[in-house]
């Protein structure tokens, strides 16, 4: 993945979180890519914060199931409070774990392991 992109992704999400989590409360108008967006970019944030605290080395593929859960219970918030229905909550969980693993890549990718 090209630099370019890799900011691209990251600043994408940030955005996305920023407009979701610091936006107005029970708005039903925001699209499944966006609360997904949201999710990752929220999932990766809060496993590399509890990481830091923890100071544990765990491997990429387990640090990639725990962002995908972490995201996907993150959607699941987020839709309690945004009016989706099921349909956009599945659409949303996928592209939130999609979106988590390409912005851990991209973070952390060139690392044997996560290494806080």
């Amino acid at each position: 993945m090209s630099w370019m992109k890799a900011d691209l992704i990251s600043d994408e999400g940030k955005n996305a979180r920023d407009e979701v989590y610091d936006g107005q409360p029970h708005e039903s108008h925001l699209s499944h890519e966006l609360i997904g967006g949201a999710a990752s970019f929220e999932a990766v944030k809060l496993f590399e914060d509890r990481q830091r605290k923890e100071g544990k080395t765990v491997s990429h593929a387990f640090a990639k199931e725990l962002i995908a859960g972490i995201a996907g219970a993150e959607v699941d918030k987020l839709v309690e409070t945004k009016g989706f229905d099921a349909i956009d909550r599945e659409k949303a969980k996928h592209h939130a774990r999609k979106q988590a693993e390409q912005l851990y890549d991209q973070q952390h990718g060139d690392q044997d392991d996560f290494d806080p």
